[in-house]
């Protein structure tokens, strides 16, 4: 089934569903017609990075298939930021299989491109796992990523698709107006907010929205953490002292850590991944800003380079753009014409 809201959480409901569900998953004429729209705007949000493959690409697929053409793909699917590692793999089979005759040239080879493209990037389980009460969600990230409006778009996706109790804990509390800007898309969503002084601990904040949350009922705490650059190793040191406090308090948590990182960045976002994930044991990546990137194959790189899954993708500036990550739709965003 194509990924979108219905079957991105996992809730305590999908246990029991399992056994006896005789529903078809064919969509409806009104949700064919939503994908459909979902699938132009993600087409449209990719045009950079499909104008970056280019000539390159297309002459790939329809000229005869030589040497000079196999060099000419793994050209661009660099130069889109797929990654050197993921691009050689991919390329490889690409050859091998259309020399062993088992694809041909042109569409067919377009195809195969794409399906290779989605198994790459198809690592590991990209829902989000919200059966704990509560659930919680640590989000990190470097400043300028997106990471608050993140937490916004996903705690009203909470609230529209699951009508689940959300709230968010302002655990950035270095960055001058990062509460209230939490605070703005805390009443955006209809959720509740904890938030401390300027400069005060994070650790105590974090400590005290999950309190919060376990003494009220609620079913997802959100904790934003302050910005980090991945070179500065004493504020790494202190994000993951904020997950030691959190999964003190609660076990099993946090349940999901997510790291936005900013799709224009290309290979420095995969650094980041990189560093982030040795302080914090992540569980997955936003990528933002793909509609402003020329860089979008990073999503495959990250997925087959790092075995982090890409959980969900941001497509410009609406809470509607905030959109659970498809492999396949993706890799046909990125390479299809039509």
């Amino acid at each position: 089934m194509a990924r979108d809201w219905s079957n991105f959480f996992i809730t305590r409901a999908d246990a029991e569903a399992v056994e006896g569900d005789v529903s078809s998953e064919q969509a409806q004429p009104d949700e064919a017609d939503g994908r459909r729209g979902v699938f132009r705007r993600l087409r449209e949000s990719m045009a950079k990075t499909r104008q970056a493959l280019g000539s390159e690409l297309q002459a790939t697929l329809t000229e005869t298939l030589d040497g000079h053409s196999w060099e000419r793909l793994e050209e661009a699917l660099i130069m889109a930021d797929v990654g050197a590692g993921t691009t050689a793999t991919v390329v490889s089979t690409l050859e091998r299989e259309a020399g062993e005759g088992k694809v041909a040239g042109g569409e067919a080879l377009r195809e195969r491109l794409i399906a290779l493209l989605a198994q790459t990037a198809s690592i590991g389980d990209s829902r989000i796992d919200v059966r704990a009460q509560p659930t919680v969600i640590m989000v990190v990230g470097v400043n300028g990523t997106g990471k608050t409006t993140t937490i916004g778009k996903l705690a009203w996706h909470l609230r529209q698709e699951l009508g689940a109790s959300v709230l968010v804990g302002a655990a950035d509390t270095f960055r001058a107006a990062a509460a209230e800007q939490l605070a703005e898309w805390a009443q955006r969503a209809g959720c509740e907010i904890v938030a401390g002084p300027e400069g005060s601990d994070p650790g105590a904040v974090a400590f005290e929205a999950i309190e919060q949350g376990r003494s009220s009922g609620v079913d997802v705490v959100i904790i934003d953490t302050a910005g980090r650059l991945h070179t500065q190793q004493e504020l790494m040191r202190e994000l993951g002292k904020v997950r030691r406090v959190i999964a003190r308090q609660l076990d099993g948590a946090p349940h999901e850590t997510l790291l936005t990182l900013d799709a224009t960045t290309g290979q420095n976002g995969l650094r980041q991944a990189k560093v982030f994930s040795e302080a914090v044991d992540l569980s997955g990546v936003v990528l933002t800003k793909l509609d402003g990137s020329a860089r979008g194959g990073i999503a495959l790189a990250i997925a087959s380079e790092l075995g982090l899954p890409v959980k969900l993708i941001g497509v410009g500036e609406s809470v509607e753009d905030l959109r659970p990550f498809d492999a396949e739709e993706f890799a046909r965003a990125l390479i299809a014409e039509g």
